[in-house]
């Protein structure tokens, strides 16, 4: 009765279509809310292929919500699917769609942007890459053809000392090499961190609004989520007091979107709660080598090594296709961490590695951040004093002064959403916060969240400036 057609031939692999034929049909009406799926080893017997292929289509049908799973019952088609036209998606229209993986606000934009004030990238103009080359030039001449085989899944041992040289001068963090695990960015190690942390019924508590890759990799398989609220001051942690949880996921240095430092006493309790509670704080120090104004923020990492572990990339610091990340990992879950990476992928490209090694160990990177550090804070200014100049005091920019993007609260009444799509129309790309929040509070309705790190000045002041002009001309519709 399901009629899938399976084309072995076609550069779409098995799983994704068997994912994409439940879906149209689902879209369509033509399987209805709260029937049945087949088993997958009754569905992977009846398609000729492997039962681990109709896992994989049936893990992302429940991670997409557009069917449910429990203990011991099938999984069953999920209430409130919007129905398209009765017809199979052909191979071409497949194709033409955007390539799968996590959200991208700058993805989907349907026109070129002359200003697009993305979040989260760095300026790429102004990485050392001569230097960067030499590294690699000098790393591979230090390598022994035995280096290129089979590595240790914790990374590249030198590499793991001078990033806990680098987390001190950095950070003011004591790490132990052979607590730190190299990882393809911080996105893996986040994702290990679900799989290893997960516990049966117990969610994970993530912060609202928070990044939307970050709900993905969470909620994958169908795991249950906890969310916080946000206020000016970080994650509302009170809200998970007596709560069962598999782990917690905070930015606390540096709140992503909104900007918040963690006070202490958050802190001291979410590490108390924790250690009660039986499970692990996830500290994601995304960006915090980029801060203006005051002292460095002490990682929440400092208040329980046993029961946090500390994530850090270089994608923000050096260059997003790096991919080297890191997790802190207390001793208790090294095991479980060291097992999984090996049936992962093993370890990451062994080349980057080296070279990142002798990046951090002439301290190039050190100069190369304390440089950057002037010329983003160079760029918030910019970006505060055109917002000034174009909005008076009618607009608030949010959050502590770091990172490579600020949130700008707009009167009371103003469409976020709507504005990002006048702006979008004009060639100006901005970003509603609604984009980020599952509990679309009021305050959430009128903010956009702005990113200057890859702008220049001029374009900067030219994008707020045409931003403004947008915002006056629909002002004066509705006046």
């Amino acid at each position: 009765m399901w009629d899938i057609e399976l084309k072995p031939q076609s550069e779409t692999g098995l799983s994704v279509q068997i994912f994409r034929s439940f879906r149209n049909r689902m879209l369509s009406g033509r399987i209805q809310a709260g029937e049945a799926l087949p088993s997958t080893r009754e569905l992977a017997r009846s398609l000729g292929v492997s039962r681990n292929t109709v896992t994989e289509a049936y893990e992302r049908l429940v991670a997409e919500g557009y069917a449910v799973t429990s203990q011991g019952a099938p999984t069953r088609v999920a209430d409130g699917l919007r129905t398209e036209p009765n017809r199979e998606e052909t191979e071409e229209e497949a194709q033409s769609k955007p390539a799968d993986g996590l959200p991208d606000c700058a993805a989907e934009a349907a026109a070129p942007l002359k200003w697009d004030f993305k979040t989260g990238q760095p300026d790429l103009t102004r990485f050392p890459w001569k230097s960067w080359t030499r590294a690699l030039r000098e790393a591979q001449g230090t390598l022994s053809p035995a280096g290129f085989g089979y590595g240790d899944p914790q990374g590249y041992g030198p590499l793991r000392t001078e990033i806990a040289g680098w987390l001190l001068r950095s950070r003011g963090i004591e790490a132990d090499p052979s607590d730190i695990c190299i990882t393809s960015g911080s996105t893996q190690a986040l994702y290990l961190l679900a799989g290893i942390l997960h516990k049966e019924g117990c969610p994970f508590a993530l912060e609202d609004p928070s990044h939307p890759g970050i709900r993905t990799i969470m909620q994958l398989g169908g795991r249950p989520v906890q969310w916080m609220p946000v206020d000016d001051r970080g994650a509302r942690v009170d809200t998970l007091e007596g709560k069962p949880l598999s782990a917690v996921y905070v930015t606390p240095s540096h709140q992503f979107p909104l900007g918040g430092i963690l006070p202490a006493s958050r802190r001291a309790s979410l590490v108390r709660m924790a250690a009660e509670g039986g499970y692990y704080v996830i500290e994601d120090d995304y960006d915090s080598e980029f801060r203006y104004r005051g002292a460095p923020v002490s990682p929440l990492y400092e208040m329980d090594p046993s029961r946090v572990v500390y994530v850090g990339t270089f994608s923000k610091t050096m260059f997003p296709a790096l991919r080297i990340g890191f997790a802190l990992l207390p001793p208790s879950l090294k095991s479980r961490w060291v097992h999984r990476r090996t049936f992962l992928d093993v370890q990451s490209p062994l080349l980057e590695q080296a070279a990142l090694t002798l990046f951090l160990r002439e301290r190039l990177l050190d100069r190369h951040v304390r440089r950057m550090r002037r010329i983003y804070g160079t760029k918030r200014q910019t970006l505060l004093t055109a917002l000034e100049t174009a909005f008076g005091d009618s607009v608030r920019a949010q959050g502590e002064a770091s990172g490579l993007h600020t949130a700008v609260r707009f009167p009371i009444g103003t469409d976020a959403e709507a504005l990002e799509a006048a702006c979008r129309k004009e060639g100006i790309g901005v970003y509603a916060l609604t984009r980020y929040a599952t509990v679309r509070a009021e305050a959430d309705r009128n903010t956009l969240l702005l990113g200057y790190g890859h702008l220049e000045p001029e374009a900067i002041r030219e994008g707020i400036e045409a931003l403004g002009a947008v915002y006056a001309g629909i002002r004066a519709y509705h006046d």
